[in-house]
């Protein structure tokens, strides 16, 4: 492990204090018919009425500090050497690994939202649009659901891109090493 990971480590160890100290919470009304709508992030001991932590947002929010931690161990790791000509080429799964940490900052930047009238009328989430994060949303909630399958597909083709875009790691053997495997497998074989 090197420097720059334990930097990594400690920073993401610092960002989940943060999303520990600071949730986001909703503010239920009574004269919205008990519909939670989004209210902001918040000092965590804080007593405020009427405020409940928005528990599956912050269960997201941990769950992207990891892994944006886990992109930038495995962005941080040593470089590949040069090759034969002396220049290096593009390392793509790193360029994947960033791409998905990108997209997964501005995911939870710009969440998904719903105007809580919609909330109160109907038996299934609608869909408002993508609003910044930090804006004024008196009057509507996050769309937990969509939320989810967005990480949810950011992911699996993170994962298929890094996957399809890594170097084939084949092991050369030396001669030495193929015969004493074929003497192996022979003696394995009886």
């Amino acid at each position: 492990m090197n420097r720059l990971q334990w930097i990594t480590l400690a920073l993401a160890l610092c960002n989940l204090l943060m999303v520990g100290l600071f949730p986001p919470f909703d503010y239920v009304s009574q004269a919205r018919a008990g519909v939670a709508t989004f209210d902001g992030f918040a000092w965590a001991f804080d007593a405020r009425p009427n405020l409940v932590v928005n528990a599956s947002f912050l269960q997201l929010e941990y769950f992207v500090v990891m892994l944006n931690a886990a992109i930038a161990w495995l962005l941080l790791r040593d470089r590949p050497a040069k090759s034969a000509t002396g220049k290096r080429s593009i390392d793509w799964p790193r360029v994947v690994l960033f791409g998905v940490g990108l997209n997964l900052m501005l995911v939870l930047l710009f969440p998904p939202m719903e105007n809580y009238y919609a909330v109160t009328r109907s038996a299934l989430p609608s869909f408002d649009g993508f609003y910044f994060l930090f804006g004024d949303h008196g009057a509507r909630a996050i769309v937990a659901q969509m939320l989810y399958i967005e990480v949810v597909f950011i992911l699996v083709n993170g994962a298929l891109l890094y996957l399809l875009l890594r170097k084939g790691g084949g092991v050369e053997l030396t001669p030495t090493q193929r015969a004493a495997l074929a003497a192996e497998l022979r003696r394995n074989r009886r």
